[in-house]
């Protein structure tokens, strides 16, 4: 069924593979372009350039849960499975079988041979060993709740009474080991699950599923900023909020091998900034068009061959702080907001097309997408419903202040389409609702993240969700599940929890899809989090690389790109 599913998809990315000509003219930047010559300046040391952003939390793969952190760590962390790059389809990679009667007990051996960066084998006990240190809640790791369907999680895992910011403390779990987790020998691993769970095996490329070395557990805080890894490539060094910078692992097991020496993933405080370089060739690949280049395709004429488009399993949403009674709302308040939004205005002026509105909390590119979307009339311009919907709200008790902002994070191209929605909302509601929307700012994605990790979010803010592995439960349990580790809003509801786990457990695959639809649709009742648009792909490349791939996932394949011969 996954691999049915990977076949659909391959037909809408299919324009993301490049072999990039060469074009475009030199100049001289913190990349180092050359002259105009001919002469390929990343010959020299093979070193390429592309654009990063600082991680939040660093490179423990369990305690990441956002895309600065998870991109970079797909360069140097291998899963026990892989997403085809150009499909999405899940295939072995660590893994050498992994096989259940029943998709409740998995049985899983890795292949021999396997390394860290500091020499020392992979086993199987380095997976066991980190899937308990990710899941046991004193260690606080973002990715623990992935692992609640194992046998025993409830033995590790204990809930706060009274919030992260509350005076009591979480009672210490009575075990620190899954009893769901067994080494078998150096090479194999079984897995119980409390229930059987059909998607289990997808989810395993996942970069919540990586395995620790044994150097991890000695210092896991000197580790997350000075990692010893098991991918393609090895970390160097990381400058925050300069560059992090990786080196190709020379006898890498993999069947691809890296194709460049090294990648300096390079930050920049504003999307235009990184733009520049890839225009002038100093920057060689970015997954990110702003929105000040992509009016009337000026980015087609700037890059010319160099361009990239295509589509890509991100969505972006909107989400509530439920925790904040005077900035949550009230679900008719936000219905409000949605019906104020006028998506296919502000995807054809502030993207020139290349974001498409949604009605549903699910990309169109995952099996059990299905149109008209599970949001309805609710993603729908209506102004004249909005002010209805705004006098429910009230009526019902809710007061909105007087400035009611949108966050997002200023180090990234957002506040033209956040500066839109804000005034698509102010004009649709008009001057006698109350208040007003602003769009505000956070200098870093870092610092946006921490706020939001930490619950401390005054309104509205921004969020988008990339696919980490190609299925509708992806869209859904991880998001809206309460207690999730991407449940950022702090959304609960237990009718809708039942049916979640209806069909995680469900061992018909149409009927398990059949309940994610079912439970997508309940979303429209609280409008937690506002659908707003899907992602279409605009990147592009500098002259001096070749033979670009971007995956299904919106991210770079960091070993299809390589240096053109001078």
């Amino acid at each position: 069924m996954r691999v049915a599913k990977g076949a659909q998809i391959a037909a809408g990315t299919a324009l993301l593979a490049l072999g990039v000509a060469a074009c475009g003219g030199g100049g001289s930047g913190s990349g180092g372009s050359g002259s105009d010559g001919g002469t390929n300046p990343r010959a020299a040391d093979g070193t390429v350039y592309i654009r990063g952003c600082e991680p939040q939390t660093g490179f423990v793969p369990g305690n990441i849960n956002e895309t600065c952190g998870g991109t970079i760590n797909q360069f140097v962390y291998d899963q026990l499975i892989k997403y085809n790059t150009d499909t999405a389809a899940p295939e072995l990679s660590q893994a050498e079988s992994i096989e259940s009667p029943d998709n409740k007990v998995w049985t899983i051996k890795l292949k021999p041979g396997l390394k860290w960066s500091d020499g020392t084998p992979v086993t199987a006990k380095n997976y066991v060993d980190a899937w308990n240190y990710t899941a046991y809640t004193p260690n606080a790791q973002n990715g623990g709740w992935w692992f609640g369907s194992v046998e025993g999680y409830g033995d590790v895992a204990t809930e706060d009474p009274d919030g992260a910011d509350g005076p009591k403390e979480a009672p210490k779990p009575a075990k620190e080991t899954m009893s769901g987790l067994e080494v078998i020998d150096d090479l194999t691993f079984k897995v119980t699950l409390q229930a059987p769970e059909a998607v289990f095996r997808t989810k395993l490329g996942y970069t919540t599923f990586s395995p620790l070395p044994d150097a991890f557990f000695k210092d896991p805080k000197a580790f997350a900023a000075n990692p010893v890894t098991n991918g393609p490539f090895k970390f160097v060094k990381w400058d925050h909020n300069s560059q992090i910078v990786v080196e190709a692992v020379a006898d890498y097991p993999g069947a691809e091998k890296p194709k460049v020496k090294k990648i300096v993933y390079k930050m920049y405080k504003d999307d235009d900034a990184a733009y520049a370089d890839l225009v002038s060739n100093n920057l060689d690949f970015t997954e990110l068009v702003p929105p000040s280049a992509l009016a009337g395709d000026k980015w087609k004429s700037d890059l010319g061959d160099r361009a990239i488009e295509g589509q890509q399993g991100v969505i972006q949403t909107m989400t509530f702080p439920l925790y904040d009674k005077e900035f949550g709302g009230n679900a008719d308040f936000r219905k409000a907001l949605s019906l104020a939004i006028d998506r296919k205005t502000i995807t054809d002026k502030i993207f020139n097309k290349g974001r498409v509105p949604i009605d549903g909390w699910i990309s169109p590119l995952v099996e059990g997408y299905k149109t008209p979307g599970a949001c309805g009339e609710f993603c729908t311009f209506d102004p004249a419903k909005a002010k209805e919907y705004l006098a429910k709200a009230k009526a019902a008790g809710y007061t909105p202040p007087k400035e009611y902002p949108i966050w997002y994070n200023g180090d990234s191209a957002h506040k033209e389409w956040v500066d839109a929605t804000a005034n698509s909302i102010n004009q649709a509601l008009g001057a006698d609702a109350g208040f007003t929307v602003v769009g505000k700012a956070t200098p870093t994605f870092a610092e946006f993240r921490d706020l939001i990790t930490n619950r401390k979010m005054k309104g509205a803010f921004r969020t988008g969700w990339q696919m980490d592995y190609p299925s509708i439960e992806n869209f859904l349990n991880p998001l809206y599940k309460t207690g999730a580790g991407s449940n950022d809003g702090e959304f609960s509801d237990k009718e809708l929890d039942a049916k979640l786990k209806e069909a995680d457990t469900s061992t018909d695959p149409a009927q398990s899809i059949l309940h994610y639809q079912e439970a997508e649709a309940m979303l429209v009742k609280e409008m937690n989090a506002i659908p707003l648009w899907s992602y279409g792909l605009q990147a592009g490349t500098s002259k001096w690389v070749t033979g670009v791939k971007v995956t299904p996932f919106g991210v770079l394949d960091p070993l299809s790109i390589a240096i053109k011969e001078a």
